[in-house]
């Protein structure tokens, strides 16, 4: 009998037939990068492109000659100069306005079609202003005209909670491809060219509803988008800040400095941004830059900083850059950068380096972006990004707040930090703008197209033969799960990973490459050890790659063929993250695994509720569920100190025990342990260890006495 079928009777699998081969995600790019669309808005989509003329032959290539898509290749094609790509895109302009003008009128939509291709693509946008803000905006003449006679004689009834969410929609022209950015929004050139040289053609959700918004004649807004993982939210927040850049340097060319700020909560991710970056601003002029440690950065001006003999600067020295006297940092040059993308630490480090209580400002920065802005406002992140934030003191700052799952509490936190930051400045800006949330699907819900597997594995021994059978293709058909590298695997913490790694990287044999296809990556590492990993697994040199939540989170990878939950995420909002590492710009054929043991059954069901309610955007019939209802209601529920107590800390029986935990004898800590060795062994391994070390004492203290030689002889007693 097979005990690992036996484990996973209760979820139903069912045996993938052979036909899902070519459907996986490494095969190549998806064939629709849009998860929801219908017929309904094809054909309407269609249609209003049918009447489009072409214009901009460097951006009229056919979709057929279009090179395919590779988020991490290296540019080679040199730069032009600031100057000569003003002229170029000021020329281009001039030429370009005339035939716009005459047919905007023409091309725009109405409101029910704007309506139907939003609905359709499940795009929802809502003006989070006070209802007073909106209905206060003047719309026209006449309109005011007669709202005026109106308030007169009667005053405005109260609104249902229904009519206040009718008065919050907004229906804006949605981008229906990316010819539209030079045609309609008269984006740069260049920056046109890039674009289309990457090979994007359709855009996604996000892109079809965030562009429009950031790139259109009216008031740029603040802007809190919700879209799911892989969905392209780097590129929706890219093109308008170099598009804005590029604008301000024709305008402003002698004001040079940090105009747009990225801020990211881990390394990898902002090492990402930069490198997509770098793809489209090449030839506009506009300069992008990673932080790293010692880059100065803000406004000196009347600040506060330490003297260079004071007792604060004067007893701290550090290799660093940013703890050297002030002196010394006065020397190094301001950035030049148009674009820093940071992590929060490291710019606040930079900001407040010798300085006593006040931080330095970036009067400069009119555009910051927050991705992943939930896990930056989170209590961890929240001081140090609050910090950046009130550290842009440019009155006409515009904030975008990215990521796939947000809270209500992030929509009220960021109304009351802008108001605050405009009452602290005492300035107001040259232009009112909106604060508006675009949600594309569900909100806070995981991408409809890939396959989630939820596994009782009852023990860690169970998980450990779980993922041995999925590292081995014979057993694939024992499982009905069918894995192929590359793919991930995810734990609580840095040890647990650390003790997988040991376990797992002898099963792949010498011939595949062994020991050398497997590997762990967490935050104990180096930065060069890091980066190093990071490359051998995109290059496809690492197959399998263990890790922490360190790579949940905005990274993006190629073509992952899976993601395996080893231990359970902790919180439903880790979960949408960590399976979106797979099944990116509408790639097929994704698995999502997670395995539970008897200590996870009351964390399950949160997650439960995200893959039944996935399942259920995909379609299908009620037998192909993977969550049956008889499970979710067997499931129990979690207390809220509880889920808070989950999400800070995962499951208590995994966490890294302490000295003083070990009341138990540690008997609740071997249970948990991740290792196939019975304790016997362990014991003679640990007798092993312990006479290695006390020889080397005694052979230490011996040496230390004087009374050995060299070679190990006595030498006799010292006169």
């Amino acid at each position: 009998m097979d005990a690992f079928r036996l484990l996973t009777r209760s979820t139903k699998l069912k045996p993938v037939s052979s036909a899902t081969d070519s459907r996986l995600p490494s095969t190549g790019k998806a064939a629709n990068p849009q998860l929801f669309r219908t017929a309904e808005s094809d054909n309407l989509e269609s249609a209003k492109n049918g009447k489009k003329r072409k214009r901009g032959a460097a951006v009229q290539e056919d979709e057929e000659d279009v090179p395919d898509l590779d988020f991490f290749s290296s540019n080679k094609r040199p730069a032009a100069s600031v100057t000569e790509t003003a002229a170029a895109t000021v020329g281009d302009d001039k030429k370009v306005s005339a035939q716009d003008a005459a047919s905007d009128d023409e091309d725009s939509m109405d409101e029910v079609e704007r309506r139907t291709i939003l609905n359709s693509h499940k795009i929802k946008v809502t003006d989070m202003r006070d209802l007073e803000e909106i209905q206060a905006e003047p719309t026209s003449t006449k309109d005011s005209k007669k709202k005026k006679k109106k308030s007169k004689k009667e005053e405005a009834p109260t609104l249902s909670k229904k009519e206040q969410k009718r008065a919050r929609r907004l229906f804006p022209e949605p981008l229906l491809n990316f010819k539209e950015l030079r045609s309609k929004y008269k984006i740069s050139s260049r920056l046109a060219e890039n674009v289309a040289e990457q090979g994007f053609t359709v855009p996604t959700e996000v892109q079809l509803g965030t562009l429009p918004l950031l790139l259109g004649k009216s008031s740029e807004p603040d802007l809190l988008v919700v879209a799911p993982t892989g969905s392209g939210k780097t590129l929706s927040f890219l093109i308008p800040v170099i598009n804005k850049i590029v604008r301000h340097h024709h305008s402003h060319p002698d004001e040079h400095g940090i105009l747009s700020l990225v801020v990211a909560p881990t390394r990898e991710l902002a090492s990402q941004i930069v490198n997509e970056g770098r793809k489209l601003v090449a030839g506009t002029g506009v300069k992008i830059t990673l932080m790293r440690k010692g880059m100065r950065v803000g406004d000196d001006s009347g600040a506060d900083v330490l003297d260079e003999n004071s007792e604060e600067s004067s007893g701290s020295e550090d290799e660093d850059a940013e703890n050297k006297p002030a002196k010394e940092r006065a020397n190094i040059p301001v950035t030049k950068s148009d674009i820093l993308v940071t992590t929060p630490l490291m710019l606040v480090n930079a900001l407040s380096a010798n300085r006593t209580t006040t931080m330095a400002t970036l009067p400069l920065v009119r555009s910051l972006v927050m991705d992943e802005a939930d896990v930056l406002l989170d209590p961890l992140f929240r001081e140090q990004t609050l910090d950046i934030w009130k550290a842009c003191s440019h009155p006409d700052l515009r904030v975008g707040l990215w990521s796939a799952t947000m809270g209500s509490n992030i929509e009220d936190l960021t109304k009351s930090t802008i108001k605050e930051r405009l009452e602290d400045l005492g300035q107001k800006p040259s232009e009112p703008h909106a604060l508006l949330r675009l949600v594309v699907g569900l909100k806070d819900s995981a991408i409809p197209n890939i396959d989630h597997k939820l596994v009782y594995a009852a023990t860690e021994q169970g998980k450990l033969m779980g993922l041995r059978q999925l590292l081995r293709p014979a057993a694939a058909s024992a499982s009905d799960i069918r894995l192929r590298p590359p793919f991930l695997i995810f734990t609580q913490t840095i040890p647990r990973a650390v003790a997988l790694h040991s376990e797992l990287k002898y099963d792949i044999p010498a011939e595949a490459g062994g020991s050398s296809r497997i590997a762990v990556l967490h935050s104990d590492l180096s930065d060069g050890q890091r980066s190093d990993i990071m490359r051998d697994f995109r290059k496809g040199e690492i197959w399998i790659l263990v890790t922490t939540d360190l790579l949940a989170r905005g990274v993006d990878f190629r073509g992952i063929n899976g993601v395996v939950n080893y231990d359970i995420p902790n919180s439903a909002a880790v979960y949408v993250h960590r399976v979106g590492r797979t099944g990116r710009a509408g790639r097929e054929g994704g698995i999502a695994v997670t395995y539970y043991t008897k200590e996870d059954i009351p964390y399950v069901k949160s997650i439960a509720n995200i893959i039944d309610v996935s399942e259920k955007l995909r379609g299908g019939e009620e037998g192909d569920k993977s969550i049956q209802k008889w499970l979710l209601d067997a499931l129990p529920n979690l207390s809220k100190n509880s889920k808070k107590d989950m999400k800070r800390h995962g499951v208590k029986a995994r966490q890294t025990p302490r000295l003083a935990d070990k009341e138990d004898d540690g008997k609740g800590a071997r249970g948990m342990r991740i290792s196939t060795k019975s304790g016997f062994e362990r014991r003679l391994e640990n007798k092993k260890k312990g006479a290695i070390a006390a020889s080397r004492n005694r052979k230490a203290a011996a040496a230390a006495s004087g009374n050995v030689s060299d070679t190990g002889s006595w030498n006799g007693l010292d006169d």
